[in-house]
């Protein structure tokens, strides 16, 4: 009996392997397919199936000049990167300096500091000004979709970055560029040593401009620090450059019940130790209270002082008593975890 069913289901299951074979087929022409037309799309993808877009090319629509309010230094700083672009031919030519300068037209920054203080919009603004496109890595394309063949996708984001003569950004950074790990326990570790020393090649033999954003700058690995040849902080702003986050976001078609010198100056003043994020944050709640109590009070609706005030005391007060700027956690939260995952401690 045995032998006579097997021998009934063998059409079936020679069925479904050619059904199988077909599929594998189809998705290595599909595969091919999409790997040839890399450079034409903008896009890379993996060849394991699952078929995953890993970046794509942008043009940016803004530019330093016109969308980017920044302290002084921090400008200075921006404008020296861009120099030594514009300058190139005097500077590796006419001057020689080549002679002893290999790094060519590359120029590798890193914009580190507070978070809100306008990093990844400055990175978009730095490739605008220079009329580059963009290729734009956040941490969550980088931890889900540099695993597996990491190495080979950081090949191509550089390769594909010199052939569309775009600017590579990495945006928190310092999970791409931390610490090669020295005690190597598992496959995952042998990844991230792997992907970070290919990160370093490329880094190395990179002709373009490849910009690099971080919160916690300390976690960088020196090796990296080294080749990165423009650190730029990014302060918090100062009383001058509140007061034009303030005037920008004040557009002119929000009616205010004082004067818009008044609301500027108050504001500026009081907004002592907030990010621009922050400053729009107190935008965001000010415009719908405004509009709420006129409704309530049935008034005409203009945007005053005094409600301003109050979203900016809410703001400072959730800046002091919400979340932590610690960077490590405690030891109630380690032990939490560890019950979590079923790990005795």
């Amino acid at each position: 009996m045995r032998d006579k069913e097997r021998k009934s289901l063998s059409p079936v299951i020679d069925e479904k392997y050619d059904l199988e074979k077909a599929r594998h087929r189809l998705k290595q022409f599909q595969s091919e397919r999409e790997q040839n037309s890399i450079l034409e799309q903008g896009t890379v993808k993996k060849d394991d199936g699952m078929m995953k877009q890993i970046f794509t090319v942008t043009q940016p629509t803004v530019t330093l000049d016109n969308d980017v309010i920044l302290s002084v230094a921090t400008r200075v700083q921006l404008d020296e990167g861009m120099a030594k672009l514009r300058f190139h031919q005097i500077i590796y030519q006419d001057w020689n300096f080549g002679a002893v300068d290999r790094q060519g037209k590359s120029v590798i920054l890193n914009f580190f500091g507070a978070p809100g203080t306008g990093k990844t919009l400055t990175a978009e603004a730095f490739a605008g000004s220079l009329k580059l496109p963009m290729i734009k890595l956040g941490i969550a394309e980088l931890e889900s979709k540099f695993m597996g063949e990491t190495s080979k996708n950081i090949q191509a984001v550089f390769k594909a970055a010199t052939e569309t003569n775009a600017v590579l950004f990495f945006d928190e950074a310092d999970t791409l560029l931390g610490k090669r790990l020295s005690s190597v326990t598992q496959g995952i570790d042998n990844e991230v040593n792997a992907m970070r020393s290919t990160l370093l090649i490329e880094l190395e033999k990179f002709n373009g401009v490849a910009i690099f954003a971080t919160n916690f700058a300390k976690n960088y690995d020196e090796a990296f620090r080294s080749r990165i040849s423009h650190h730029i902080h990014f302060d918090l702003p100062d009383l001058d450059a509140r007061k034009h986050l303030w005037s920008k976001m004040l557009v002119e078609q929000i009616p205010l019940l004082e004067t818009r010198e008044e609301f500027i100056n108050w504001a500026a003043e009081l907004s002592e130790g907030f990010s621009g994020r922050e400053i729009r944050t107190c935008m965001r709640l000010a415009l719908p209270k405004a509009l709420l109590e006129a409704e309530q009070l049935n008034e005409e609706p203009k945007l005053k002082l005094e409600q301003l005030k109050e979203v900016i005391h809410r703001v400072n007060h959730a800046k002091l008593e919400v979340a932590s700027k610690s960077n490590t956690l405690s030891n109630d939260e380690i032990r939490s975890a560890k019950s979590l995952l079923g790990i005795k401690s």
